[in-house]
């Protein structure tokens, strides 16, 4: 099939960059997003892009509402909505120290404050849906933080599709962030056929996975319910004390 061939529309997508700029500073990773949401909505999908930054109600903690644990506020019960909503998450951000960037931490620790949710068929909230993530900087660390974003992710009960991770660093140490001018004048990074491969391959497996799941309902439901487990179902499972 070509390319134009393919439809996904009625699948949504929620991408949070984890820069530490707030709106309306520039964001190199918001340049990288724009890779993936571009394929993204030349084939039907709506996508929402928040940057973590500029929502600073979103309280810390580990509760699915902090307003009830001492915050004043809390942003993210209404945010969640929105990502319940979506079929497809992208946590993107910048590397920072090696690792991922607080706003992106910030992300994951409110999703799995909300990982215990249950969905319609008993399973935990996120079970039929897709994660991937895109990572910039410019030291050395991209697949230290995939490997925790995804971890994570996956850990929560988000599919994960082969490559679906991708990203992009510079030269250690300062210079040229990825789409700045680099000596030659022209944006760094945009040329680099190993970022531009990955995430191109990366969207596309998370639609082709998205699109199998919620054509199939989402995953079977049958050994994996929470609310059957604490019925007193146990699914197969023998208790190796009394083999």
């Amino acid at each position: 099939m070509a390319d134009k061939d393919w439809d996904f529309s009625g699948l949504k997508a929620v991408i949070f960059n984890g820069t530490l700029a707030k709106s309306p500073e520039p964001s190199h990773t918001d340049r990288l997003i724009k890779i993936s949401t571009d394929i993204m909505e030349k084939h039907g999908v709506k996508t929402e892009l928040i940057r973590t930054i500029d929502h600073p109600n979103i309280a810390t903690g580990v509760w699915p509402d902090m307003s009830q644990h001492g915050w004043p506020k809390d942003e993210w019960p209404q945010i969640f909505k929105r990502v319940m909503a979506a079929d497809i998450l992208i946590l993107a951000g910048p590397i920072w120290l090696g690792d991922n960037s607080s706003e992106t931490k910030k992300i994951i620790e409110r999703l799995y404050a909300c990982s215990s949710i249950l969905n319609k068929s008993g399973q935990y909230a996120f079970y039929g849906k897709v994660g991937g993530c895109l990572i910039t900087g410019n030291e050395d660390g991209i697949k230290h933080c995939a490997m925790n974003v995804l971890y994570s992710l996956q850990h929560l009960g988000y599919v994960i599709p082969p490559q679906a991770d991708a990203g992009w660093i510079g030269e250690a140490g300062p210079g040229a962030s990825y789409g700045d001018p680099g000596k030659d004048g022209k944006p760094t990074g945009f040329d680099n056929d190993f970022t531009n491969r990955n995430t191109t391959f990366m969207t596309w497996n998370l639609l082709h996975m998205a699109k199998l799941l919620k054509d199939a309902g989402g995953i079977p439901a049958y050994g994996n319910q929470r609310s059957k487990w604490d019925a007193g179902a146990r699914l197969d499972f023998a208790n190796p004390e009394y083999r």
